[in-house]
């Protein structure tokens, strides 16, 4: 392979879903992450507000994403988080899919989120810097 076509093959753009699952209607924390997101030259694709664990893997699994990044401040993260990542098991894109979470989490119940396969969780304060470099250090690498 040419120095060139290397280049472009690790500079592949990665893509991302940013999803606000369940009745939590506060978004702004999402539409940050996504703009940050799409500024660092990831492809973002922002679900809306109120869907439901089963709308956010069929958009997961038909935009071919590399990260999903659940955004939740309604203190559902212990029922919706496994929802969705059964979902993308049941569509064999669990193990292609780096699983964010983002929001107002305990930390008595962060450890039980990774145990499930959320990559890592990141509660108010974290800077964008952090969030990016994670992203790009632990995103599927895909052909």
């Amino acid at each position: 392979m040419s120095a060139d076509a290397e280049r472009g093959h690790q500079q592949r753009t990665i893509r991302c879903l940013i999803a606000k699952v369940g009745l939590d209607g506060h978004d702004r924390g999402a539409h940050v992450i996504s703009r940050a997101f799409r500024d660092a030259g990831f492809e973002v694709v922002y679900s809306g507000l109120h869907r439901s664990p089963d709308e956010i893997v069929q958009a997961a699994v038909q935009e071919d994403v590399d990260v999903l990044g659940l955004s939740i401040l309604s203190g559902a993260h212990n029922t919706l988080v496994p929802k969705v990542i059964e979902g993308l098991e049941e569509y064999g894109a669990f193990e292609d899919t780096l699983i964010l979470v983002g929001g107002i989490i305990p930390d008595e119940d962060r450890p039980k989120l990774k145990e499930l396969g959320v990559a890592a969780v990141f509660g108010p304060g974290t800077s964008m810097k952090e969030t990016i470099e994670f992203v790009r250090e632990n995103a599927p690498r895909r052909d």
